[in-house]
């Protein structure tokens, strides 16, 4: 599977552009998402929710807090056993999770937080943020463009696991 980590400030366009990735590669291929929910206060699957997005859009989600992870057990997982409940998908999205080891993209709009740089391989972005302002070695993609934001991961991204 292909396994990509997005990250960015809150608001930054993280749902929306997993969303549009997922819509793009389903039903076709199969697309598991996990999202980071680290203040444990996610309202599971209500309408309009990242979770009821996800879950609409085709894909599987878990959601995972410090105090559960939301299949709805009442402990959390850890990444590897989250993927292991999932079982085999040609996509895996995660959202957050900073300290997982996943190739990273990072989402942003209107300010980039330059402590991601080190951490991530490529940043999306939209017309408000200066291109001068990336470091040369990150990749620069077009936040409105997920066509090419899939090319990107299927060209850089290698099979997880």
């Amino acid at each position: 599977m292909k396994a990509v980590a997005f990250t960015g400030n809150s608001n930054s366009g993280k749902t929306t552009l997993i969303h549009k990735l997922t819509l793009l590669l389903t039903p076709q291929k199969s697309v598991n998402i996990i999202k980071h929910d680290p203040k444990n206060k996610a309202n599971i699957d209500t309408e309009g929710k990242d979770s009821d997005i996800f879950y609409k859009a085709g894909a599987n989600v878990a959601i995972l807090s410090p105090i559960q992870t939301t299949f709805r057990f009442h402990h959390s997982f850890d990444l590897d056993k989250v993927i292991q409940k999932f079982g085999h998908c040609d996509y895996l999205f995660v959202e957050g999770l900073k300290e997982i080891p996943l190739p990273r993209i990072c989402v942003a709009r209107e300010t980039i937080d330059e402590r991601f740089f080190p951490y991530i391989d490529a940043v999306a972005i939209d017309s408000s943020i200066s291109k001068d302002s990336i470091p040369k070695h990150l990749a620069i993609l077009n936040l409105n463009q997920p066509q090419e934001i899939l090319e990107w991961i299927n060209a850089n991204i290698k099979d997880y696991q």
